[in-house]
C-alpha cells in the first residue's frame, strides 16, 4: 500500500505517515537539533516507509531544500504547502484567528485522526505532531486517497 509522509518542518520536526487507504499509520515528533544532523537524519526517516510515494511539508527555506533533494533523489513526490492551505481546508475561519489557536484545534483534531485511524494514543501530543497529522490528512484528501473528511472528524 502506498504511503505519504506529512512533515511539520523544523530543526524539531513533527512527522505523520498515512496509508493509501488515508489512516495514519505513525507519528511522532524528532528533534535534530542542528541542520548537520537533519541532513544526516532525513534519509533514515525517509526509508521506513518503503512504499513512499508523497512527501507534504509544511515550511520552506533551507530545511525543506534538504528534504527536497532526498526525496527527488529517491523518486517520490513533494508538495510544499503553507499551514494557511490545509487549515483553510480544515478548520473554521473563527478557529484561524491567531496561531496559538488554531495550534490548539489542531491538536484536539489530531486526536480524532488517531483514534479513527486506530493509531497508538500518544501520552503527549507535541503541536509539530499534531500540525503534521492534519497536514497529512490534508494530502491524502488532496492527492484523492480519501474523497472526503469522515463525518467522525468533522466539527
Amino acid at each position: 500500500m502506498p504511503s505519504l509522509l506529512a512533515i511539520d518542518l523544523g530543526l524539531r520536526t513533527g512527522f505523520a505517515v498515512y496509508g493509501g487507504d488515508g489512516r495514519l499509520r505513525r507519528y511522532g515528533s524528532h528533534n535534530f537539533g542542528s541542520a548537520t544532523r537533519l541532513r544526516r537524519g532525513v534519509a533514515g526517516v525517509l526509508a521506513e516507509p518503503t512504499d513512499l510515494e508523497w512527501i507534504y511539508l509544511e515550511g520552506g527555506g533551507s530545511l525543506a531544500d534538504i528534504w527536497i533533494r532526498e526525496a527527488e533523489r529517491r523518486g517520490v513526490s513533494v508538495r510544499l504547502v503553507s499551514a494557511e492551505t490545509w487549515r483553510r481546508a480544515l478548520l473554521y475561519e473563527r478557529e484561524q484567528r491567531n496561531g496559538d489557536q488554531a495550534k490548539r484545534i489542531a491538536d484536539a483534531l489530531a486526536r480524532r485522526v488517531i483514534a479513527w485511524s486506530g493509531a497508538p494514543r500518544p501520552t503527549a501530543l507535541r503541536h509539530d505532531a499534531a500540525e503534521a497529522i492534519m497536514l497529512g490528512l490534508w494530502g491524502v484528501l488532496d492527492v484523492g486517497w480519501l474523497e472526503r473528511l469522515p463525518d467522525s472528524l468533522r466539527h
